[in-house]
């Protein structure tokens, strides 16, 4: 997890437009350096470093001898950069993964280059020798990146949209700021003034195709077929080679574990392979909640299984009713269910940063989007659909769950990991059959569930317990925590600006005061950006106006 940032062609003074770096300074707590680039002065580089991976040669932007016309400023972890190097027999100078892009670049080129790695990315890889600014960023948008643009040419790039707001410029009109597509690369033509112009913007991978890295996998090919017995292999194979490379780090390794199905597999795998590769401490798991919350016992019993070392946050709904301003400032959203989940995953992250050392934290999230997770599911009209709405969730991740985990986790200063969003792993499970997909006996995630029973790698109580989403489990049945929230909220907005919030408002009104109070403190920070959120998450194929699983008539929190 570090925090990139950089400019080309800025108009005005850079020891002025650095200050704006400094606003995402939490993702790099270790280190930061402001590089400008030989012969642009108005070209810059900010880089905000949590050492992961190479403690020694870890800075950047990235150079090597052998390319020193490349810069390379990147965010995330490549997991396959030595089975890349073995393969095409490139000469590393340093011990960082991101080292391999500027290898697999000169051989390849940027789309290619792109499409080998396995992993997550956000980058901006600079080539003065042809004049060239490349951006790129991973399939499911794991690792963030934005994009200022202005119409004379002057871009700049950060890894969070709150280092580029401030920026100033020469223009009359307002410079576009927008999230970077995951899975897709853009290139620029770099002018001798530094402006920049488009030449180039396409997907180099979608998550329904095999990725081309996959013929180089540390798992060779799958037995074929979709027989039952065959299909549920597989899975476990690929989800434990998912959780194994993710093992990659030089700071501790701890587990977020909600008690669901999701966080518990990949807590229980981890825990399993850490003792395999002999890792010199015990996983550390971390539950929130309320002390009589559902997700707090769960998380417990999951635990006490596996042997982790076991830390529960206890927060009241006062406690979360104050984080909620800090939240909406992190997230840069202004989505319901995003935000009332982020409030327990930030105060947990907050705990771990000041009261642990560990660092790279492995959670579940994707899996409820790649596995018909969701309970609404049980209403999809066919397989067919079903199939296709998963799809969709996977697409829009970035503006969700994704955007959740890495916000509330880099804001401490902790680097994530989401073993469920491995594109083999992923690629895999959606090119079965539609039909094996869907909720089966009345039990969401079937598949997934069948594939680890019999293990004895999670209880049986948990693997088959139902969906609970995060906002609702951290408190007690009796009481949601967005229920909680609701109530607080109630007198915080008036019915006169109810009415008139359409007016106020236009893109995604608010209808609910709970809504319109997050809007609120979303325009204070980012006034006029209510386009970066293209439509509020909500459940499909059900009667609902809220997006909180325990609205909907199928929700049975106490069925086996």
């Amino acid at each position: 997890m570090c925090g990139i940032w950089a400019l080309f062609g800025s108009d005005e003074c850079l020891s002025v437009q650095c200050t704006s770096a400094m606003k995402i300074a939490h993702r790099g707590p270790d280190a930061f350096r402001f590089e400008n680039v030989n012969g642009f002065t108005n070209c810059c580089f900010g880089f905000h470093r949590l050492a992961i991976v190479d403690q020694l040669y870890g800075m950047q932007p990235l150079r090597v001898q052998k390319f020193p016309y490349l810069w390379l400023c990147y965010n995330g972890e490549i997991y396959n950069h030595y089975t890349l190097k073995e393969q095409f027999g490139f000469d590393y100078q340093t011990k960082m993964d991101g080292e391999v892009l500027l290898h697999l670049y000169d051989r390849f080129g940027i789309k290619k280059m792109a499409s080998l790695l396995d992993g997550v990315f956000a980058f901006v890889l600079l080539d003065t020798a042809n004049r060239k600014v490349h951006l790129g960023r991973d399939t499911y948008g794991v690792r963030p990146l934005f994009r200022f643009l202005t119409d004379d040419g002057f871009l700049a790039v950060c890894s969070e949209a709150k280092g580029l707001i401030d920026i100033t410029h020469s223009m009359n009109t307002s410079a576009s700021i927008v999230p970077f597509l995951p899975g897709h690369i853009e290139v620029f033509d770099l002018k001798p003034t530094g402006k920049v112009q488009s030449v180039q913007f396409e997907q180099f991978h979608c998550c329904t195709q095999e990725p081309a890295h996959a013929i180089y996998d540390t798992v060779e090919k799958l037995p074929s077929g979709f027989d039952v017995e065959t299909v549920k292999g597989n899975i476990r194979t690929l989800f434990e080679n998912a959780v194994r490379k993710r093992l990659m780090a030089h700071r501790r390794i701890g587990c977020l574990l909600s008690g669901g199905l999701d966080s518990s597999l990949v807590a229980a795998m981890l825990v399993k392979l850490a003792k395999e590769e002999k890792l010199p401490y015990p996983i550390q798991t971390f539950s929130i909640g309320s002390e009589d919350s559902p997700d707090i016992l769960a998380a417990r019993k999951m635990a006490a299984h596996i042997g982790s070392e076991h830390h529960e946050v206890n927060f009241s709904p006062e406690e979360g009713f104050q984080a909620v301003k800090e939240v909406i400032f992190h997230l840069e959203t202004y989505d319901i269910t995003t935000i009332r989940a982020s409030v327990g995953m930030y105060l947990v992250s907050k705990y771990i940063r000041t009261k642990t050392d560990s660092v790279v934290i492995f959670s579940g999230e994707g899996a409820d989007e790649l596995t018909q997770g969701y309970i609404y599911f049980h209403k999809a009209p066919s397989p067919k659909v079903a199939a296709e709405d998963s799809v969709r969730l996977l697409k829009e991740l970035y503006m969700f769950d994704v955007l959740r985990a890495d916000r509330t986790t880099a804001a401490h200063g902790l680097e994530l990991r989401v073993p469920f969003l491995d594109h083999r792993f992923t690629a895999y499970y959606l090119s079965l059959p539609e039909e094996m997909r869907v909720p089966k006996d009345g039990v969401e995630k079937h598949l997934l569930r069948e594939s680890f029973k019999g293990l004895n790698l999670i209880p049986d109580e948990i693997l088959w317990r139902r969906k609970e989403a995060f906002s609702d489990g951290v408190m007690s049945v009796k009481k949601s925590w967005y229920t909680c929230l609701q109530e607080y909220l109630q007198s915080m907005v008036n019915d006169d600006q109810m009415q008139k919030a359409p007016k106020t408002f236009p893109h995604n009104s608010p209808s609910t005061k709970e809504a319109y109070h997050f809007r609120e403190e979303f325009e204070k920070h980012y006034p006029g950006r209510a386009e970066w959120l293209t439509h509020y998450w909500m459940p499909r194929w059900v009667s609902t106006s809220d997006p909180s699983a325990r609205t909907l008539s199928i929700y049975e929190p106490k069925q086996d």
